[in-house]
Parts: C-alpha cells; sequence; structure tokens
C-alpha cells in the first residue's frame, strides 16, 4: 500500500504507507484519502530504491494544448 501526495505546483509524491514525507522534499503536500494498493513497476522499484516518488504532474495549461495538437 502506498499513500499518494500533492503539492501547491503539482507535484506528486509516493511514498509507502505510514512513511513519513522525507525531509529534503520539504514543503506543504496534501494526502490524498486513499491509499493505492498497486502502482507502476517503474514506481515500485523507485520507491524500492530511494524511499519515496516524485514527479510533476501535467498542468492544465499543458493537457488542452496535447488536445489540441493530438487532432489531425
Amino acid at each position: 500500500m502506498f499513500d499518494i501526495y500533492l503539492n501547491q505546483r503539482n507535484d506528486l509524491l509516493v511514498v509507502p504507507r505510514g512513511f513519513a514525507i522525507p525531509a529534503e522534499l520539504g514543503g506543504n503536500w496534501k494526502r490524498k484519502k486513499r491509499a493505492v494498493r498497486s502502482v507502476s513497476d517503474v514506481i515500485h522499484q523507485d520507491v524500492q530504491r530511494r524511499g519515496y516518488y516524485r514527479r510533476r504532474l501535467i498542468s492544465s495549461r499543458s493537457k488542452s494544448a496535447v488536445k489540441t495538437t493530438s487532432r489531425s
């Protein structure tokens, strides 16, 4: 099981259930209400290696750009 956190800059943080947010990440993280049971192999390997997985989510502005450019 994994806890999922988001911050104000739309960064995603995945940590094992019950573990604290790493001190070097700091910031204002908000936990999502549900824990997830499974994650992708890439995320799982990163959590095992570093103790957490972090990445920036696509912003809403980027999503609309992807939708408009994908139409052919």
